[in-house]
């Protein structure tokens, strides 16, 4: 396991025992409290499926690992992108693969959305307890978004705090049958590999249309796709008839089960 400590008194620790081809979930510590990422590191040994393949201190050895390690997961402290605006966008441009989790001393509104709004997958407190936070990475590495009750309603007072012009009906899209039936998938909980199942297509397929889905209504992700229909309706205001045509074109021999 690769292990790297930047208190600048000895090179990083590596042990080159490490499976390259390991389906484990890669995951890097972010923390400036030494006492914190030993206790990280003790909680993921026990799971077979979680390696840690570094641990770092500061933002910009946070990047470095970035750039060396294929990473899955990132579980960052709060307190080392506090008042640096711009530092979750970057981390998220530079390795875009890697989802992260923040972790932070107390919950408030006002840094909760914003986390959120900037790319982060779930804000956690410090003292979530160690079942919890193995949970947590495991569901957020399978592209899931880690949130609570009280974060989901922050985000969607958030939300209906925005622009007007999102809530002006004049200016709304228009979306296709097909759209608008992915959308549906999508607020029940499917992933894409489910959602080309059902309707007979490929993965690829999905993610071009849920890009153009983004691009027409004004959201980067799966959460504020969820969060717009539910602000505006969205599906409410369209008869349920087009995504039941459209998933009759490809029945499949087994209903799938939605991932809640």
């Amino acid at each position: 396991m690769t292990v790297v400590h930047f208190d600048h008194s000895r090179e990083p620790e590596e042990n080159h025992e490490e499976d390259s081809n390991s389906p484990a979930i890669r995951v890097i510590l972010a923390d400036s409290q030494a006492i914190y990422r030993v206790g990280m590191r003790k909680v993921f040994a026990l799971e077979d499926d979680i390696r840690v393949v570094a641990q770092v201190e500061t933002l910009g050895n946070l990047q470095a690992a970035l750039a060396r390690y294929p990473t899955d997961v990132v579980v960052l402290e709060g307190q080392l992108i506090a008042g640096t605006i711009d530092a979750i966008p970057e981390l998220v441009r530079q390795a875009p693969d890697a989802k992260l989790i923040v972790q932070v001393m107390e919950s408030d509104e006002t840094n909760t959305v914003e986390l959120y709004r900037r790319g982060v997958r779930g804000v956690v407190p410090r003292s979530i307890a160690p079942d919890l936070l193995v949970k947590c990475v495991r569901k957020i590495a399978e592209g899931e978004t880690w949130i609570d009750n009280q974060s989901i309603n922050w985000v969607i007072e958030a939300y209906r705090a925005q622009a007007t012009t999102l809530t002006n009906p004049k200016v709304q899209p228009k979306l296709s049958k097909k759209e608008l039936a992915i959308i549906g998938c999508i607020t029940r909980g499917m992933r894409n590999k489910e959602i080309a199942y059902q309707i007979g297509t490929t993965e690829q397929v999905i993610k071009n249309y849920l890009r153009k889905v983004y691009d027409k209504l004004g959201v980067s992700d799966r959460l504020e796709l969820a969060l717009y229909c539910l602000h505006h309706e969205l599906l409410k205001k369209y008869t349920t008839e087009a995504e039941a045509a459209l998933l009759h074109q490809a029945e499949p021999s087994q209903p799938l089960r939605a991932k809640m």
